[in-house]
């Protein structure tokens, strides 16, 4: 139990160093009042990815209220494993952060970009397309970890997979926004892993 006190703390002072930024960039993005057509993600995804994420939210949040509360999904780990999670977490944080400020107003939760979308190239988006996804996925790896809890990789595993399965539908759309600078940028970088493509010049036909 006292590793438990432990790392709840290191997930409490994660937490008041993540949300706060999130929650600013999520508030400055919503200014508009603008409404977004979730339904264009497809039933399967509307109905599936938010449920299993709130439930992994739920459980991260209920983790660091009080750890017993989180104690029947509690597996036995190392300290020296739980303390890897928790090293993962800054990585995790700084790309978040770091892709947020990039994102600025054009953040959303779903695949509609905005009536004044641009296209971000810069930052993280220099050389992966969906840096967002990869900090989620580096977080609940770290969440997971740290707090040595299978409900916590199983939901937010859950939910990470159904994101990366949404991203061809957002990549389609970002196509038919972009067009060709969008086709041209997919040619540039990695969906999730930075790559490098000799330039032989001319615009890219296909992605």
């Amino acid at each position: 139990m006292n590793d438990d006190r432990t790392f709840q703390i290191v997930l409490i002072v994660g937490a008041m160093i993540v949300f706060p930024v999130m929650a600013y960039y999520r508030l400055r993005s919503q200014a508009t009042g603008e409404k977004l057509d979730r339904w264009q993600e497809g039933p399967f995804i509307l109905f599936t990815l938010r449920p299993i994420g709130v439930a992994a939210m739920l459980g991260l949040l209920a983790f660091m209220i009080d750890p017993s509360w989180m104690a029947w999904p509690s597996v036995r780990l190392p300290a020296w494993l739980r303390w890897i999670g928790a090293g993962l977490g800054v990585p995790a944080a700084g790309l978040l952060i770091w892709t947020v400020r990039h994102l600025g107003p054009n953040l959303t939760d779903t695949v509609v970009t905005r009536r004044k979308h641009t296209l971000v190239t810069s930052g993280p988006y220099r050389w992966v397309r969906h840096p967002f996804y990869d900090a989620a996925g580096l977080a609940v790896l770290a969440d997971s970890l740290t707090a040595a809890n299978w409900f916590l990789f199983l939901t937010g595993g859950l939910a990470f997979a159904l994101m990366i399965v949404r991203t061809r539908t957002e990549e389609r759309h970002l196509l038919a926004r972009f067009g060709e600078s969008y086709r041209a940028y997919m040619w540039r970088t990695g969906r999730f892993v930075p790559t490098i493509r000799e330039q032989r010049g001319g615009t890219p036909t296909r992605a």
